[in-house]
């Protein structure tokens, strides 16, 4: 993976990635704005026992602009600077221009409340995953998808590595149904100055079931869903892909490595490799379903990056759509809104069942 460090008119860090040499000479572009002049903040929400961040200046974002107008797309004319510079590369990630969290977070509101304050540090990045507008990581061939989680890996690492940080979330929302503003196929990363809730809890119970037994939960999970077998989507060598027993949507999936990492940048080449095949094998069985683009919310959840051991922690995606645009998928309501009991009107047997059934074109595997 080749990768070059530039820097955009407006201040902002520009980071491209390619898997053969970047040439010298492109010239970091951004689209024009006015300053941002909003600041985000965090309160403490006493009864969640969690921070909550308000970003108001967010609301002025680009707003799902016709694909020729995208910000995402590669600059055409100086006349029409995007966030994409002209030149020979892959993928590019950037500073996002409507941040929630910034490590230039300084300022907490006035005149001071009845709850706890504090600046929203932390890192907020766009990873577009290729100059094409019309391609997916579905529809990516095997090296793109392989790239892509090489540049998530490295992100990670050097985020990780700033003592502010104690936890980064990359993630990628597709499909408006799921909140997306640019169709251009992208990312994000989210970087945080605590652990967040759900992540938190997911380390804590990883934790308190290696003390206990010695082994990853989500190992022995992964050993329990072969045996049985009928929740299984796509196994490979070094990875596998399942309806967990426990799902909370239809057609939720964890994809992870055989191998308990606590980190994507742990793995081995061969391993990412093989993470890639069975990423986009669920992605494409699920476009093929659904026979459409699939709308979902996919994240990896990695270990904190706070300096703690974490033994335990298994690193993994899980995918799932969030919203209901039919009524094969979840609809979030009372109980799950106002209790977090999710109620899932479908088995994951049945659901798996139909994922594995999918068959697709594996030519690109070889």
């Amino acid at each position: 993976m080749y990768r070059k460090d530039l820097v955009k008119p407006d201040g902002r860090h520009l980071l491209l990635y390619s898997q053969k040499p970047i040439s010298e000479g492109i010239v970091p572009t951004n689209p024009p704005h006015e300053p941002i002049t909003g600041r985000s903040h965090l309160r403490w929400h006493p009864l969640r026992g969690e921070w909550v961040a308000y970003a108001s200046h967010r609301q002025n974002r680009t707003f799902l602009p016709p694909k020729e107008y995208s910000p995402l797309m590669v600059t055409k004319t100086p006349e029409f600077p995007t966030e994409l510079p002209t030149g020979d590369y892959q993928m590019a990630v950037f500073e996002n221009l409507f941040p929630s969290l910034s490590m230039n977070a300084s300022e907490t509101p006035a005149p001071m409340l009845t709850v706890p304050t504090e600046p929203a540090m932390g890192v907020c990045e766009v990873v577009v995953f290729s100059q094409d507008p019309d391609t997916s990581l579905a529809n990516m061939t095997l090296d793109e998808v392989t790239l892509v989680l090489e540049v998530i890996a490295d992100r990670t690492k050097e985020i990780g590595a700033r003592p502010e940080i104690k936890y980064v979330l990359p993630f990628e929302n597709r499909g408006v149904e799921v909140g997306v503003t640019l169709h251009h196929p992208h990312g994000q990363i989210y970087a945080y100055p605590f652990v967040p809730s759900q992540p938190a809890k997911m380390v804590e119970n990883q934790a308190a079931y290696f003390v206990k037994n010695g082994r990853g939960l989500l190992q022995d999970m992964l050993a329990n869903e072969e045996k049985d077998s009928r929740r299984m989507i796509a196994s490979g060598e070094h990875t596998a892909a399942f309806v967990p027993v426990c799902a909370r949507y239809p057609y939720e999936t964890w994809v992870m490595p055989r191998r308990p990492v606590r980190y994507l940048y742990e793995l081995k080449k061969e391993e990412l490799r093989d993470l890639a095949i069975t990423l986009k094998t669920l992605l494409m069985k699920q476009d093929a379903l659904w026979s459409k683009p699939f709308p979902y919310l996919l994240a990896l959840f990695q270990a904190p990056t706070d300096g703690g051991k974490h033994e335990g922690v298994h690193a993994h995606f899980q995918t799932f759509p969030p919203l209901r645009t039919s009524d094969k998928l979840k609809f979030l309501a009372g109980t799950e809104l106002a209790a977090g009991m999710f109620v899932n009107d479908s088995q994951p047997e049945e659901k798996a069942a139909e994922l594995r059934a999918v068959k697709i074109d594996e030519g690109w595997k070889s």
